[in-house]
């Protein structure tokens, strides 16, 4: 984002067709200052048609939505909007859901049950364009692919199984080993200088050197090469 876009407040869509728990979300959004809930819908087709006008920056979509499932709107609403973000906030805790959602377009996947605090700072980290995905689901976001062998058509940037390693020593080093085994559990780099007891300038060089040994382009590509790697050892 340019310095102008970050001096305002994010803009937010929120798509769920459960009025009491769209109403409550939105009341809870509107206690961030730096978040701005700019409209609300209760299905993918309402949704389509308030895009285009409020061009948000961060589109918070249900799956299970009457109609047109929320992962199957995903590219609709990028299309219309190619500069939002599109963030899942489900129950679904299905793998094929969420290898959808990311294949299809989505920035990131949460749970419902995730804690307010830690939903405003995924919104903030999916704005920036990071990949956010619930640490719970990560297992099952290998396993997703896995299965498939990987995904068969072209991905988002981010969320590409990567290669199983090799059977060769590590090039990282025991530091950045342990930022690795972090990011698999799914921190952010301040929750992993907090847990390592680092700075978190030290952790941003550290994954930096982590993608460039590895050749992966994205922290999520660096997740699922631990996880993939720790369930080969």
């Amino acid at each position: 984002m340019t310095l102008a876009a970050a001096a305002r407040p994010l803009t937010l869509l929120v798509v769920d067709d459960h009025t009491l728990f769209r109403r409550g979300l939105i009341a809870l959004l509107g206690q961030d200052a730096g978040l701005e809930v700019v409209g609300e819908a209760g299905d993918a087709a309402e949704a389509l048609r308030l895009v285009p006008r409020l061009q948000p920056d961060v589109i918070l979509l249900d799956n299970h939505l009457p109609g047109v499932m929320g992962v199957d709107a995903i590219r609709g609403l990028r299309e219309v909007s190619p500069h939002s973000r599109v963030l899942m906030l489900t129950v679904s805790e299905d793998s094929q859901d969420l290898a959808t959602a990311l294949r299809n377009g989505a920035q990131g996947y949460l749970l419902k049950t995730i804690d307010g605090d830690l939903l405003a700072q995924a919104i903030r980290r999916a704005a920036r364009g990071e990949p956010v995905v619930s640490p719970e689901l990560m297992g099952k976001l290998v396993a997703a692919f896995q299965a498939q062998g990987g995904p068969p058509e072209p991905v988002p940037a981010g969320v590409v199984a990567a290669p199983a390693p090799e059977e060769e020593v590590s090039p990282l080093s025991p530091r950045e080993e342990d930022v690795l085994r972090e990011i698999a559990r799914g921190l952010s780099n301040k929750e992993i200088a907090r847990t390592l007891d680092i700075a978190e300038t030290t952790v941003k060089i550290h994954v930096q050197h982590i993608l460039r040994k590895l050749g992966l382009t994205s922290r999520v590509q660096a997740a699922v090469y631990a996880s993939d790697r720790q369930r080969i050892e």
